[in-house]
């Protein structure tokens, strides 16, 4: 396995594979790399005969006061991550490599990023949707791979590549929990002891709402309380978003009887975690 950090390095490398007829996947992360993306990286390997992973912190997805300072960043333990996975290639740029320094041009999907994590970021999807349209173009992949973790994200992506007509299948991948159901994330790494058991509440809350589904609880107002409820006995949680949406289209709807997203956002001290499920009515 081998690393590059260059534009043109990936694409003369993945242009020898095309040409040699292997089918090649692209995993996009931001690094940190955690048993979650190994999982992605796994699959794209089975799925695939080259798998080119990109670890890239996209200075454009963040906004004022966030973490792109303090993002963890350890490149040679991403390698190793990358290489006991399967991976075949790490495309790893600066951001100088990605980006002009005039650059005006960029991506965006309009209402899908209006809501949920989009409300309170107004343009990290944005900054999303650039970054990730330079990756499809700069490795034309056949596969991409991405944890379902970010649902909105997945969502975004998905309808990005219909719309603008993207040469490339765009493949969710369930998320990764802890043995004590915390969805694994690079931003558990920010937690204390005490907010790390505290993060519990999060999967906590969202397994009494599946539970309140399954004995057939329709109405989204009333799910959301039982959340909210659940969340609040947690005294080092702040909560940021509590939301019960179409599965498809993320709109707001008031009773559960088509698939839905049931997704929440929550401080944990100063660390923001998301977590989600998605239900078939």
């Amino acid at each position: 396995m081998n690393t590059v950090k260059t534009i043109k390095e990936v694409r003369h490398q993945v242009k020898v594979w095309k040409k040699e007829g292997y089918s090649v996947a692209l995993v996009p992360t931001m690094g940190s790399l955690h048993s979650g993306h190994e999982s992605l990286i796994n699959r794209a390997a089975k799925e695939n005969e080259k798998v080119v992973v990109s670890i890239f912190v996209n200075p454009i997805q963040f906004g004022k006061g966030e973490d792109l300072d303090s993002y963890p960043r350890d490149l040679h333990k991403d390698e190793i991550v990358c290489d006991s996975a399967g991976a075949d290639l790490i495309f790893a740029p600066k951001a100088d490599e990605m980006y002009y320094k005039d650059i005006e041009a960029s991506v965006s999907v309009k209402e899908l990023a209006t809501g949920l994590c989009g409300a309170k970021r107004p343009n990290h999807f944005a900054g999303v949707c650039t970054v990730v349209s330079k990756l499809f173009n700069i490795i034309p992949a056949d596969k991409a791979y991405f944890g379902e973790k970010d649902a909105q994200q997945l969502a975004i992506i998905k309808r990005m590549v219909r719309d603008l007509n993207f040469d490339i299948e765009i493949i969710g991948c369930p998320i990764v929990r802890e043995k004590d159901g915390l969805a694994k994330s690079s931003r558990n790494m920010y937690l204390s002891s005490k907010e790390r058991e505290a993060a519990l509440i999060l999967n906590k809350s969202l397994t009494k709402c599946r539970d309140a589904l399954s004995n057939g609880e329709k109405s989204t107002k009333l799910l959301k309380k039982i959340i909210k409820s659940e969340i609040e006995k947690e005294v080092l949680a702040r909560i940021d978003y509590i939301e019960i949406v179409d599965a498809f289209s993320l709109d707001v709807i008031d009773i559960a009887c088509k698939p839905i997203l049931v997704a929440i956002a929550i401080y944990i001290g100063k660390t923001r975690l998301i977590d989600n499920f998605i239900y078939e009515a």
